[in-house]
C-alpha cells in the first residue's frame, strides 16, 4: 500500500465512518485488506485500491471501511457496566416507567454480544426490556442477528451455568434461546445519520466506539445520542472513554466510571 493510497484511506474513513485512521496502523489496514482483495479477485491490495479510487462503488468502499472497524467485544465486557446496570438503573427505571419496561439502545453492538449481556441482565432480573441494536458493519449484524456462537465466543464473559441458561446447541456452535432473542432487535445503522424515527431511550450503551472518531465526529454523534437518551435516561461509555469538552450534553456519574447522565444545559435546552 502507498502512502497516497493510505491518506484516501482517511479520508474515506472519515467522511464515511468518522474514524481517524492512525499513519502506524497502515502495515495492519494492508493486512486486513487482503482478504477483500482476494474475494473480489484483485492481485493485490494495491490493485483494489486504485480501481475503488478509479470507480468508487458504494458497495465496495463499505467492504472496504467494514474491514478496518475493530470488532472486537466479548460477553459482559468489563463486568461494572453491567453489574450497575442491572442492581441499579433497571429497578430505578423500571419502576418509574407506568408500563414497567425499559427501552434500551446498544450503538455499535458489534456482532451482538453486547446487546445479549443488555437483555440477559433485563430478563435475570424480571424487568420488561427490550433492546434495540446497531452497528455500521453489515457482517457483524449479520452475525449478531443470527445469535450462533462458539464455545470459546461464550465462554469469554459468561460462566457455563450461563451459557447453558441462554444458549442451545446447534451443530458445533450454540445459539440464543428463543425467550433471549424476542426481546433484541438488530439493525444496521451509522451513528452519523440523522434518526430515521423519533424513538427514545431509557439507557444507551455506546462503550468503546467514540476512542478513534475525529473530534467533530464525536461531538456529532454524543448530539445525536443525546437527542435519543430521555431526559432522565443514562449513557454507557467505555471505561477509558473521557468527554474532553466538545460536548455539554452530558455529565459523569460520580463514583460510576463510564456512566454520563444528561447536563443540566441539556435539559434546560429542551425545555
Amino acid at each position: 500500500m502507498t502512502p497516497e493510497d493510505f491518506d484516501k484511506l482517511q479520508t474515506l474513513m472519515s467522511t464515511r465512518a468518522g474514524y481517524r485512521l492512525r499513519r502506524e496502523r497502515m502495515q495492519l489496514a494492508e493486512h486486513r485488506l487482503g482478504p477483500i482483495a482476494r474475494r473480489e479477485g484483485y492481485a493485490n491490495v494495491e490493485a483494489l485500491l486504485t480501481n475503488l479510487w478509479a470507480h468508487p462503488v458504494a458497495s465496495l468502499g463499505w467492504a472496504v471501511i467494514e474491514a478496518l472497524l475493530n470488532p472486537e467485544t466479548w460477553f459482559r465486557r468489563d463486568r461494572t457496566p453491567f453489574r450497575v446496570f442491572e442492581r441499579e438503573l433497571l429497578p430505578a427505571l423500571a419502576s418509574a416507567r407506568p408500563s414497567g419496561q425499559v427501552r434500551v439502545w446498544s450503538a455499535g453492538c458489534s456482532t451482538g454480544q453486547e446487546a445479549w449481556s443488555i437483555a440477559m441482565a433485563g430478563l435475570e432480573t424480571g424487568a420488561r426490556i427490550e433492546v434495540v441494536a446497531t452497528d455500521l458493519s453489515h457482517r457483524a449484524v449479520e452475525k449478531a442477528r443470527l445469535g450462533r456462537y462458539t464455545g470459546f465466543e461464550i465462554q469469554r464473559g459468561l460462566t457455563a451455568k450461563t451459557m447453558l441458561r441462554w444458549f442451545e446447541p446447534e451443530e458445533d456452535q450454540w445459539r440464543v434461546k428463543p425467550d433471549l432473542a424476542r426481546v433484541v432487535s438488530f439493525a444496521r445503522a451509522n451513528l452519523l445519520d440523522e434518526p430515521v424515527d423519533d424513538a427514545r431511550h431509557d439507557v444507551i450503551f455506546c462503550r468503546n466506539v467514540l476512542t478513534d472518531m475525529e473530534p467533530a465526529r464525536r461531538a456529532r454523534v454524543l448530539d445525536g445520542l443525546e437527542q435519543r437518551l430521555v431526559d432522565d435516561g443514562c449513557l454507557f461509555l467505555g471505561a477509558d472513554e473521557r468527554l474532553e469538552g466538545e460536548t455539554v450534553a452530558f455529565r459523569p456519574v460520580s463514583g460510576r466510571p463510564g456512566l454520563y447522565v444528561k447536563a443540566p444545559s441539556s435539559l434546560r435546552r429542551a425545555a
